[in-house]
């Protein structure tokens, strides 16, 4: 998008303002600029555009940072500032990342990154409920929306429970759907806690994304009908890809039904 496809801004005698007020005015002009912008479109030069907005560049930095901030704008080191594509809400459900991703009109994907069989150890086993020397198939994948990167998955099943399961069955799979129809088996009930985490360096090189970048850590248990824990999954989804949303609903006590 060219400076020359946006209507230019009248000049007229500005009122008195503080200096926030004229920096929000300013955010809110360069937000309906880039409103009808596409995903990934880049911003102009930050000269042409300041010009265009009759603000000293320095003005027009702070309401980009602001936008940046709000996740409607994006920076990609050496590249420059681009339209940031828009935000998935995440429910807190058990449904797997592909239906998830399917009932919001997105095409998901996995790219397995490495997989391995090795030994529990002490602390996997706890968590799993198997014995330390038992084997764990460790899968490590990135899950993709429409082709865009959106969490590191780090996969642990108990291998007697997945005989013959490899890294390559679930390139671009959903292991819930191979779960049940390779081995009938279906994720009745899990354990999930949220927390905020910052990017790795080694997550970020995976997840296209700065480290330090914020992101949501995702640790979920699950078990299967007969109770057998069916997997751990660790996963961190992109802050600037993700939000979490929760229905919330009165709890009640007999008839009564409590305020929120």
């Amino acid at each position: 998008m060219t400076i020359e496809e946006v209507a230019p801004t009248t000049a007229r005698p500005e009122p008195p303002a503080t200096r926030a007020g004229k920096q929000e005015q300013v955010r809110e002009q360069l937000a309906d600029l880039i409103s009808p912008m596409s995903p990934g479109e880049p911003l102009p030069a930050e000269r042409d555009l300041a010009a265009h907005l009759g603000v000293a560049r320095m003005t027009l930095r702070r309401a980009v940072e602001a936008l940046v901030a709000d996740h409607r704008l994006i920076r990609r080191p050496g590249a420059g500032t681009f339209v940031a594509p828009a935000r998935v809400d995440q429910r807190l459900s058990a449904t797997s990342f592909s239906t998830d991703m399917r009932s919001r009109g997105l095409v998901p994907g996995a790219r397995t990154v490495q997989a391995r069989e090795q030994s529990a150890g002490m602390v996997m086993a706890s968590v799993l409920g198997i014995e330390p020397m038992a084997s764990v198939l460790h899968v490590r994948r990135v899950r993709t929306a429409d082709g865009e990167p959106m969490a590191l998955e780090d996969l642990h099943v108990p291998a007697d429970l997945v005989p013959g399961l490899s890294g390559a069955d679930l390139q671009d799979a959903s292991f819930y759907d191979l779960l049940e129809s390779r081995y009938a088996l279906s994720i009745t009930a899990a354990t999930q806690t949220i927390e905020p985490h910052q990017v790795t360096a080694e997550e970020a090189e995976q997840l296209e994304a700065t480290e330090g970048d914020l992101a949501f850590l995702f640790e979920r248990t699950s078990r299967v009908a007969d109770g057998r824990v069916a997997e751990f999954v660790r996963s961190v989804y992109r802050g600037d890809r993700y939000r979490i949303l929760v229905d919330i609903f009165p709890t009640s006590t007999g008839d009564r039904r409590a305020p929120l």
